[in-house]
């Protein structure tokens, strides 16, 4: 049976089951039970409902309509992956295109119901939803799953086991992190916390494991108040050294889902996250008659993002490595094409994955690489497979996205390069590309701004010529710990109920990464991890600027100077002689002279 025969299928019985329980309006995520970006194999309900294998998006199925609502990072590949299944693209940000709480709203009907398993749903969502149900005078069921019966291969429940991230790499002990966020609490005007983001709960107990593809966590929650502090996952997980650190901590361990009975019982004033925790226990927290829900974002959200001394030094020490990793791939990857070998998007992905996987501390990779030539650059995040990868031809450009996961920490960048002739428009919006990209990671600015107030300089190049990609300019990079991680970012356009407004602080590592996505010809992404530091202060105020973290050449066959002023090509040079020296030591030979020839001054 084909894939689409097979989807056809799959949505014909969850409509049945939809049917004889009284569901009118089946809404699946993309989340596990904590909200994360990215999902274990357990929780690919969506996945397996749509065929769709991007990392964001929500089917909502009806008696005879589905739609698919995704971002515009994924348009172009989700258009292809859902076509003739019985599933409808909304391009969830575009003009005319309803969002999904308001598509929900235009269907429901007095006396309809609404259905989804609430673990997956974040709060700050279900609350929109059951707004929308009570004014409908429809009903909400949280705890449908149509699908699981159906999902009969289904991975299981992920439960690795952890291991603890040293103080010499995160730089902070577990009692000063609790020190820290139990601070955070008191100007807060609360007591505890419960914690269900997976990053933030790693984070506060220095550990990293595996339950999640290319994110090193464990699934788990925890609860902190000024006398206790409770991590909520299988005890298996952890060998004696772990639990004796816990132990000095005064760190309690208990099963993953006796979350939900303590927190039916617990008292006082407790932060709850509503963008990141679960319906679920949402509503059992505020049906807790003894307990004040402070709804706020958890604390760690902005500790975890302020990178210290140790890891800021850690992660500019890795970066040379990683980035040495990317630029041999680069020389090599030219070499192959120009040679007449014949190697695919996936071949290239594989090369390029097992160099990084030599690095010393390399534990695995931040995310898929993304390897994409000719049209396929223009899915932002097209993963090639050794079935449907593209051979590399020698011309155009083969956009590559990749990082991985250290001891040191997260790696996340990309480089577009040259296969062989390119054409005027290609040069052309590479080099505006290049242009934002320098303009931002050069910014001086003051203490206050965030994302928004810088987003423009990344985006400013393209917009003069009539040009804009569909996603932010940057994201926040984790330590060892999501590649996507808040409260920081750079876009240009406010998004209503999310909080993307954090301001820029020092120890903060962002991507820079804009980029032109052209339908059916090409795809053009530069990215450099940038970290904020302090430059100085004056009458004015505090001003910052960031460092480049990232350390690999720009192609510079794709680059047309007449579209640089004096400060472009002077902000080229200046990082090309930066990437050079600290990269030198790496190369020797004829590798060390194409590093020389790549980084030279125009």
């Amino acid at each position: 049976m084909s894939k689409v025969e097979t989807i056809k299928e799959r949505l014909a019985s969850v409509r049945e089951t939809m049917a004889k329980t009284g569901v009118d309006i089946y809404l699946v995520l993309t989340n596990d039970y904590h909200i994360s970006e990215y999902s274990g194999d357990y929780f690919k309900e969506r996945e397996f409902i749509t065929g769709f294998t991007g990392s964001a998006g929500t089917a909502v199925i009806l008696k005879d309509e589905a739609k698919l609502f995704t971002d515009g990072r994924y348009y172009v590949q989700a258009a292809k992956e859902i076509e003739g299944t019985g599933f409808e693209l909304m391009k969830d940000g575009s003009v005319g295109v309803p969002t999904l709480s308001e598509y929900v709203a235009s269907k429901l009907e007095e006396g309809m119901c609404l259905g989804f398993d609430g673990r997956t749903v974040d709060a700050r969502l279900g609350l929109k939803l059951a707004d929308i149900v009570k004014n409908k005078k429809a009903s909400l069921n949280l705890t449908f799953d149509a699908i699981a019966d159906i999902f009969t291969d289904r991975a299981a429940f992920p439960e690795s086991k952890a291991f603890y991230l040293d103080e010499k790499y995160c730089g902070t002990t577990i009692n000063e992190k609790l020190a820290m966020l139990r601070e955070s609490l008191k100007k807060a005007n609360a007591d505890s916390n419960i914690i269900a983001s997976l990053d933030d709960v790693c984070w506060l107990f220095n550990i990293r494991g595996n339950d999640v593809w290319c994110n090193p966590v464990i699934m788990s929650y925890a609860y902190v108040s000024m006398d206790k502090a409770i991590l909520y996952t299988d005890g298996d997980r952890f060998n004696e050294e772990i639990l004796a650190m816990f132990k000095e901590a005064n760190v309690e361990i208990r099963p993953y889902e006796a979350v939900y009975t303590d927190a039916a019982n617990i008292s006082g004033r407790v932060i709850v996250d509503t963008k990141r925790v679960n319906m679920r226990l949402y509503n059992i927290c505020m049906d807790n008659k003894n307990l004040n829900c402070v709804l706020s974002e958890n604390p760690t959200v902005l500790l975890k993002a302020i990178k210290n001394e140790t890891e800021i030094k850690n992660l500019k020490d890795v970066h040379l490595e990683d980035g040495a990793a990317l630029t041999k791939f680069i020389f090599w990857t030219k070499k192959q094409v120009k040679e007449g070998k014949q190697i695919t998007e996936a071949d290239a992905a594989e090369y390029l994955d097992s160099l990084r996987a030599k690095i010393s501390d390399y534990i695995e990779l931040s995310f898929d690489t993304i390897s994409a030539t000719g049209p396929n650059g223009a899915m932002m995040h097209y993963h090639a497979t050794k079935e449907n990868a593209d051979i590399l031809k020698p011309e155009g450009m083969l956009l590559v996205d990749s990082g991985g996961q250290y001891l040191r920490g997260t790696t996340d960048v990309t480089r577009t390069f040259a296969l062989g002739p390119v054409t005027d428009e290609m040069k052309k919006c590479f080099t505006l590309t290049l242009k934002g990209m320098l303009a931002l990671a050069n910014a001086r600015f003051l203490h206050g701004c965030n994302g928004f107030s810088l987003d423009i300089l990344a985006r400013g190049p393209l917009w003069d010529e009539g040009i804009d990609y569909r996603c932010g300019t940057g994201h926040g990079v984790g330590y060892l710990l999501n590649v996507h991680e808040a409260p920081n970012g750079f876009r240009w356009k406010h998004i209503p109920g999310v909080n993307d407004l954090a301001v820029l602080e020092p120890g903060m590592v962002t991507s820079d990464e804009p980029g032109v996505y052209e339908e059916g010809k090409f795809g053009i992404r530069i990215e450099n991890e940038i970290v904020c530091k302090k430059d100085y202060e004056n009458e004015y105020g505090t001003f910052l600027s960031f460092d480049m973290l990232t350390m690999a050449p720009i192609d510079l066959e794709l680059v047309d100077p007449k579209y640089l002023e004096a400060v472009d090509i002077k902000r080229l040079n200046a990082y090309h002689e930066e990437v050079y020296n600290n990269l030198k030591d790496f190369f020797t030979g004829e590798e060390l002279e194409e590093l020389k020839a790549a980084t030279k001054a125009i």
